[in-house]
């Protein structure tokens, strides 16, 4: 009997960050009707940015079942379980490789319904990324304008491009902006790669710590993603919190972690150069400035922002500034809508998946734009980043998944992870400052 008749769905997520799981966690609550009995189980890829238990519990959703794999490993469990919907909340390349190899080892008729997608605004990378994840039953768009730009992608190289279906952000809400609050609260949201210069990082938080100084009667949060030695979606070579360190901070600054949501509570004015918190907070009605002071470029990704009316500087912002959003611009994006269609924004989603677990004779296969065939060049070299053949076969040699690891494998494994941190965060940004000598 179908899942949908039975109001029972097993669902697997599949994320190699913490922000990723968050997206890809919170999707697959919004895809599933809100009467059905829901099992869900996550799958934390092994690898440079898998989320500590810190980061886990600072995302706050919750699992049946949370574990650490390799690509192998997980798609082993792909063979072993019973999954109606399966959300692959990875980068491009891992995406594509998971597709290649759930197609060797599910091949078709009963296998999930595969769902990918973006955890914010895509701004860099547009065909790439989207050609990565092409093969997937669904690929979500955050906005009607993402769906739009994501077909025309699809259709410019003669994919198919049906998979496309728009959604919204799933972790927007939370309660509105009533006004301001006592005392006003401004906050900046940090981003881990954005911009990546020490010397614009620098600027940015003294510009920040010069505001809290103008305006002693406000509250100036500087909200951190992680701290040093964690790693999110994007690498930190440079923590605005160490660059903090070496500076007299004025009583009304902090540096804070935990849920954007929760920040966003209390927030008055969020500050940022081009992070999914602005949309966050668009969507709250709450006050959004996405910074001008370093241009308005594609490397900084707040080109996106262009036509929404929050672009600002902090010399604006000093002088008391409030950007006021356009409206049809949010619209595009899909916050700040009104009339309850944010609650409708995953209906089609939902029917979609419906109709294909409902679909007589199971699915056909998954039918990725890139093969052997079509980037002989490209394809082999991301599907052996994650041990799989040209086929999405395990290559010879991997290690077996079909065991746990002991305690001795698991200390060696954290050991190993926590060096390849050590090295990418701190020992990498020297030799790369000595190579500019």
């Amino acid at each position: 009997m179908p899942a949908s008749a039975t109001k029972s769905l097993r669902v697997a997520v599949l994320a190699d960050s913490d922000t990723r799981w968050k997206w890809g966690a919170l999707t697959a609550r919004r895809l599933t009707p809100a009467d059905a009995a829901v099992r869900l189980d996550g799958y934390l890829l092994r690898g440079r940015a898998t989320p500590t238990a810190r980061q886990l519990q600072e995302v706050g959703v919750r699992a049946d079942s949370l574990r650490e794999v390799t690509g192998v490993e997980f798609l082993r469990a792909m063979t072993e379980g019973s999954y109606d919907v399966l959300v692959l909340a990875l980068v491009g390349g891992g995406v594509q490789a998971m597709l290649h190899g759930l197609g060797n080892v599910l091949g078709c008729g009963r296998r999930p319904v595969v769902v990918t997608g973006y955890v914010g605004v895509v701004y860099e990378k547009l065909a790439d990324g989207l050609l990565l994840r092409h093969g997937a039953d669904l690929v979500l768009a955050n906005s009607r304008h993402d769906a739009d730009r994501f077909r025309a992608v699809y259709e410019g190289v003669g994919a198919d491009a049906s998979s496309v279906t728009e959604v919204a952000l799933p972790f927007l809400g939370g309660k509105p902006y009533e006004g301001e609050h006592d005392p006003c609260t401004v906050v900046f949201a940090a981003q881990p790669s954005v911009p990546d210069s020490r010397r614009d990082r620098a600027y940015l938080l003294s510009r920040l710590i010069e505001h809290a100084r103008r305006h002693p009667e406000r509250e100036v949060l500087l909200k951190l993603r992680s701290k040093p030695g964690e790693h999110t979606t994007h690498i930190e070579e440079l923590p605005y919190q160490k660059l903090a360190q070496r500076t007299d901070l004025p009583t009304n600054f902090r540096l804070v972690y935990g849920h954007m949501g929760e920040v966003l509570d209390r927030t008055d004015l969020l500050v940022t150069v081009s992070s999914t918190a602005a949309l966050e907070a668009l969507h709250r009605r709450i006050p959004t400035a996405v910074l001008t002071d370093l241009g308005v470029r594609e490397a900084l990704g707040n080109h996106h922002f262009t036509g929404s009316g929050c672009l600002a500087s902090w010399d604006q912002l000093d002088a008391g500034h409030r950007p006021v959003p356009n409206e049809e611009w949010v619209a595009r994006q899909g916050v700040a809508a009104g009339g309850g269609s944010y609650e409708r924004a995953f209906d089609t989603a939902r029917e979609r998946i419906a109709e294909l677990l409902e679909r007589p004779g199971g699915l056909p296969p998954l039918t990725p734009y890139y093969t052997p065939e079509t980037a002989p060049g490209y394809l082999p070299g991301i599907l052996a980043r994650h041990h799989l053949g040209p086929d999405g076969a395990p290559l010879p040699g991997t290690p077996a998944a079909d065991r746990t690891p002991g305690p001795v494998r698991r200390i060696v494994r954290r050991a190993a992870r926590g060096a390849y941190r050590h090295g990418v965060q701190r020992v990498a940004p020297v030799i790369r400052r000595v190579g500019e000598l």
